[in-house]
């Protein structure tokens, strides 16, 4: 069973039709909506401050999301992806993004709808991405659109396996 862990009076709230792994962590002021999965050992942190997720969201192995003690907090949309091994840290994320494998997304920087995090890249504090945009690199630039066949074929398409691969654990 996953742990789920109340800190400082706020206990982490969820959504119908949810899957957390046995080894997720969902700790402190988080509010998760429907269908959304925490997979193995991927860690939500709401200890300092709030987690506000949205509906269809999955959160990969091993990804970390956390926010910044009297700062900011962590806002993410509907039918995103955080890839194994990211970061995401007191940032807004709004809908429909992909945020790719070992990706770092950093404190106040904001990801527009239907954009593309590339596996490893680091969005600095405080950057803005346009919707739509293909970001890549360390420090993560721009480097294209995401067209409609990146769209519905990665961002659409991963978060809706992902809702079908929590189905088969639900099963079991």
């Amino acid at each position: 069973m996953a742990l789920i862990r109340s800190v400082r009076g706020y206990t982490p709230q969820f959504g119908p039709g949810i899957f957390l792994a046995e080894t997720a962590v969902v700790i402190g002021d988080v509010i998760m909506g429907d269908q959304c999965s925490v997979w193995y050992n991927a860690v939500v942190r709401g200890d300092v401050n709030v987690i506000r997720i949205g509906d269809r969201v999955n959160i990969q192995d091993g990804a970390v999301l956390h926010s910044t003690y009297q700062k900011c907090g962590l806002m993410i949309g509907n039918d995103v992806s955080i890839g194994h091994n990211a970061i995401v840290h007191g940032c807004t994320v709004r809908d429909k993004v992909l945020i790719g494998m070992g990706a770092i997304v950093m404190d106040q920087a904001v990801i527009g709808e239907g954009s593309v995090i590339a596996a490893g890249a680091v969005v600095t504090q405080n950057m803005v991405v346009e919707p739509g945009s293909l970001m890549a690199g360390v420090p993560a630039r721009r480097i294209g659109a995401v067209g409609k066949e990146l769209s519905e074929g990665e961002i659409e398409r991963i978060a809706r396996n992902y809702i079908l691969y929590a189905g088969w654990f639900k099963e079991g």
